[in-house]
C-alpha cells in the first residue's frame, strides 16, 4: 500500500469517527447551558409555558423547581389535571424562562415521570429550598405523590432561546429543534 492510499484511508477513518461523534452528540441528552445554569443558581422560580394543540404558546406560569442529580434536567411538579400536565402528556415541549417571565429562556422536552428518585429529589430539595414547603406545608408532599394528587415532570433542555425571547400567549411557539 502506498502513502497516498494510506492517507486516503486515514482520512476516511477520521471522517467516519467524526460523523459518529456528531451523531452521538446530536441524539444524546442535552445539557443545561452555562448561561442557564448561572441564572438557575440564583432563581427562586421558573416560568413554564406549554404548546397548545394549535401550535401556540400557553400563558407562562411561575413554578418551583429543582435540578436533577446530574444537573442536566429541571424537575417540577404539578397536579395531574392541569393544562400543563395534559399538554405534556400529549407531547408538548416546555418553554422555560428563568427567574422572571422575561429571563433567560430555553425550550426543552418535557415528560411526566413516576421515577422514585426524581420524586424524592423534588421532595427533598423543595423542603430545603422553599420555606413555604418546610414551615407552611405548601407544595408537594409524599402523600400527594402517593395518592396521585401530584405528578413529577422532567424537562430536558433542547436549546436556548434568544436573549429577550418573551412569553407571548397565543403566538406561535418556537420549534423544539432548529431543524424545523
Amino acid at each position: 500500500m502506498n502513502i497516498q492510499t494510506k492517507g486516503k484511508r486515514g482520512l476516511a477513518v477520521v471522517a467516519v469517527i467524526a460523523g459518529l461523534i456528531a451523531l452521538a452528540s446530536s441524539s444524546g441528552r442535552a445539557e443545561i447551558s452555562q448561561r442557564d445554569a448561572q441564572a438557575l443558581s440564583k432563581a427562586e422560580l421558573i416560568y413554564i409555558a406549554t404548546v397548545r394543540k394549535d401550535g401556540n404558546q400557553s400563558k407562562a406560569a411561575p413554578v418551583w423547581f429543582t435540578l436533577s442529580a446530574d444537573k442536566n434536567d429541571i424537575l417540577i411538579q404539578t397536579g395531574p389535571k392541569t393544562w400543563k400536565a395534559k399538554r405534556i402528556r400529549r407531547g408538548s415541549p416546555a418553554i422555560v424562562w428563568i427567574g422572571t417571565a422575561d429571563g433567560p429562556a430555553f425550550i426543552g422536552k418535557a415528560e411526566i415521570t413516576s421515577d422514585a428518585a426524581t420524586i424524592n429529589k423534588i421532595l427533598t430539595d423543595f423542603h430545603e429550598k422553599y420555606w413555604q414547603n418546610r414551615v407552611l406545608k405548601i407544595g408537594p408532599s409524599r402523600e400527594g405523590f402517593d395518592n396521585g394528587e401530584r405528578i413529577a415532570i422532567r424537562i430536558t433542555p433542547a436549546r436556548d432561546l434568544p436573549t429577550g425571547f418573551a412569553s407571548a400567549p397565543g403566538t406561535k411557539a418556537p420549534p423544539l429543534d432548529t431543524a424545523r
